[in-house]
C-alpha cells in the first residue's frame, strides 16, 4: 500500500533534495572551472564535451528552479486549505470521530445504529485506552442518538476536566448478531486549526480532521410562533415600515 504524503513531508523532502542539488551544482562548477584552468594548451577540452557539461549544468539549475516552484505551490495549497476550511465556521457539522474533551463534568457523543438493536453497550476509554466507564445505551432504535457521560468512573471516582476520552459502541440484535454502529461528534464549528498542513475543525469539545466530517448543515433559522399566520406577519412588516407610526 502506498502511504499518503502530507504537504509538510513533501516540502521537507523537496528542501532536502534542493540542498543536495545545490551542493552538487557548486561542486560541478568548481570541477569544471578547475578543468578549464588546468587543461593542456596543446590538447584543449573538446568542444562537444564542453557543451555537454554546460547542458548538464543547465539541467541542474532548471531542477533547482522547479523545486522552488513546487515548494511555493505547496505553501499556497496549505493556505488554500485553511481558507476553505474557514468557510465551515458557524455551521452545524457531523463527524465520524470518537475523541471528546471532558469539560464541566460532561462529555457528549452521538452514536448511530444501522438497524434496530436489542442491546447497546457503551464504553468510555481514557487516553491510554483503558475503559473507565461502561453501561447500557438507553436508545436502541435505528438512527442517531446522543449520549452524555457525567465523568463518573466505574471505580466511583470523578474524572478530571480537561482529559480527552473516546466512546466505543457495540450493538447486537435479539438474535445475537452484530448491529453496525459508529460514533459521531455533532455540533457547531467554532474554529479552524492547521496540524501538519492539514485543516482541523473545532466542533463542540472536539478537534476533528476535516476529512472526517460527513455532514454539514446551515445554522437553524428562527421559527415563527405557531399562532402567527402570514397575514399577521405582513401586517407587522407594513407597520414597521410606515413612517407615520
Amino acid at each position: 500500500m502506498v502511504d499518503a504524503v502530507s504537504a509538510s513531508q513533501a516540502g521537507a523532502r523537496m528542501n532536502a533534495g534542493s540542498q543536495m542539488l545545490a551542493s552538487n551544482f557548486e561542486t560541478f562548477l568548481l570541477l569544471l572551472t578547475a578543468q578549464l584552468r588546468n587543461q593542456d594548451p596543446l590538447s584543449p577540452l573538446d568542444s562537444n564535451e564542453f557543451t555537454g557539461q554546460l547542458t548538464q549544468m543547465a539541467g541542474v539549475e532548471q531542477q533547482l528552479l522547479t523545486n522552488d516552484l513546487l515548494t511555493a505551490l505547496l505553501e499556497q495549497t496549505g493556505g488554500g486549505a485553511m481558507t476553505g476550511a474557514a468557510n465551515y465556521i458557524g455551521r452545524q457539522a457531523t463527524a465520524a470521530w470518537q475523541a471528546v474533551k471532558l469539560q464541566d463534568g460532561a462529555a457528549t457523543w452521538s452514536y448511530e445504529l444501522a438497524s434496530n438493536a436489542a442491546e447497546v453497550t457503551l464504553e468510555v476509554l481514557n487516553g491510554n485506552g483503558d475503559v473507565v466507564w461502561t453501561g447500557q445505551g438507553d436508545q436502541t432504535a435505528e438512527g442517531v442518538h446522543d449520549f452524555t457521560w457525567d465523568g463518573r468512573t466505574k471505580a466511583g471516582g470523578q474524572a478530571p476536566d480537561g482529559g480527552v476520552y473516546t466512546l466505543r459502541v457495540s450493538a447486537a440484535s435479539a438474535g445475537g448478531s452484530q448491529v453496525a454502529s459508529q460514533v459521531l461528534v455533532r455540533g457547531r464549528v467554532t474554529g479552524v486549526e492547521m496540524y501538519d498542513s492539514q485543516p482541523y475543525l473545532t466542533i463542540g469539545r472536539s478537534v476533528v480532521p476535516l476529512t472526517h466530517v460527513i455532514a454539514l448543515e446551515e445554522q437553524g433559522q428562527a421559527q415563527l410562533p405557531p399562532d402567527e399566520d402570514e397575514e399577521s406577519l405582513m401586517a407587522s412588516i407594513a407597520s414597521a415600515l410606515n413612517p407615520f407610526n
